[in-house]
């Protein structure tokens, strides 16, 4: 139907309804090119819709996930898993990964500004040239801070960047990060119910 931002992959005319226990969600778009193994990635509310607990993966992980029926304009399927949450992850052209000092699998914290501004932990880094640079969230994420298609956000590699104290002992010693890998503002934790 079209092509995806990312070069290669796209979007296919066909649609498919996925089935779990409780629901359905008809008219889920299938991507392309074909994998080896068929995933499906859902967003945590879309697991509710199906009845099944979705875990939190990166794509392409499918071992032990959940499985569904797919039913399309030709038949069904049951796949025996496949379910998935895609983990929230940043495609890097291998050049802006050097600029950035970002490393492949490396994970990152990511502060999206505005309104509903937020910071997401856990956010994979994933580096080749064959990406195009841009942060992959799924729907109940970029609802949550109010983020769409083309907003910048800030990459936080250290917990140190999220700190508002000009000099401390930790930012200022790289070598104190081993043995102090949080201060004290880091270590600071508020419980609410």
């Amino acid at each position: 139907m079209k092509p995806l931002s990312q070069p290669g992959q796209f979007a296919a005319a066909e649609t498919v309804e996925v089935v779990g226990p409780k629901g359905s969600i008809p008219g889920v778009r299938v991507l392309g090119p074909a994998r080896g193994d068929s995933q499906v990635e859902l967003s945590v509310t879309d697991g509710f819709v199906l009845g099944v607990a979705l875990p939190v993966r990166v794509s392409g992980d499918v071992e032990s996930t959940p499985g569904g029926h797919l039913i399309g304009p030709r038949g069904a399927v049951r796949l025996d898993q496949g379910l998935i949450v895609a983990a929230r992850h940043i495609h890097l052209e291998p050049a802006h990964a050097a600029a950035a000092e970002l490393q492949d699998q490396q994970r990152v914290a990511v502060r999206a500004l505005g309104k509903r501004g937020l910071i997401f932990e856990e956010v994979a880094i994933r580096i080749s040239d064959k990406f195009k640079t841009e942060m992959h969230l799924d729907t109940d994420e970029g609802n949550a801070a109010y983020v769409r298609p083309g907003d910048v956000v800030e990459i936080i590699a250290d917990v140190c960047g999220l700190c508002p104290s000009e000099s401390c002992a930790i930012r200022d010693d790289p070598t104190q990060k081993p043995s102090r890998p949080y201060c004290d503002f880091a270590q600071t934790r508020y419980q609410i119910r």
